[in-house]
């Protein structure tokens, strides 16, 4: 179970993912952009081949569906312990939203520093590894590049809000 929300990313009650994501319902998701201690990489990895959503692409962030009854707080550090194998601090950054014909949800998008080491969840993450962030800029741009629309879009946006 998940938590639902409305367009306003208040919590109206819960629903099965599975309905989640056969209605494209709202629902809320905690995104991790992950850097290096000295702030200059970013932490970026190759998603299974069987994931339910966007699989096989590359993403710029950790994260994932807020489950029933938990903050987005607790969502962002479970979903970096699960992913990556890190319990990091963690800072809010901003909230956002992403919509596309397959999903739309509210974001909570957080940051965190750190040089793991990294454990991969073997179901979600197939690869994991350090890119410059101006190779990031390079290729954020790059229609052509595998990256995932949403992280794609949420990462402009943290470009944009904290980098500059």
């Amino acid at each position: 179970m998940i938590n639902l929300y409305d367009e306003d990313a208040n919590v109206t009650g819960t629903v099965p993912r599975e309905r989640m994501r056969a209605e494209n319902l709202w629902h809320g998701c905690a995104t991790i952009v992950v850097l290096s201690l000295d702030g200059a990489r970013i932490y970026v990895h190759r998603r299974t081949d069987t994931k339910d959503v966007f699989p096989g692409l590359y993403d710029c962030t950790a994260g994932g569906v807020i489950d029933a009854g938990e903050t987005p707080d607790e969502a962002a550090a479970r979903e970096l312990r699960e992913e990556l194998g890190v319990e990091s601090p963690l800072t809010f950054l901003f909230q956002t939203t992403y919509v596309d014909e397959r999903t739309r949800y509210h974001a909570w998008v957080y940051e965190t520093r750190t040089d793991g080491p990294f454990t991969h969840q073997p179901e979600e993450v197939a690869w994991g590894g350090w890119m410059d962030l101006g190779e990031l800029r390079e290729r954020i741009g790059d229609p052509g590049w595998a990256l995932v629309p949403d992280g794609r879009a949420i990462t402009r946006e943290w470009l944009r809000r904290t980098v500059g």
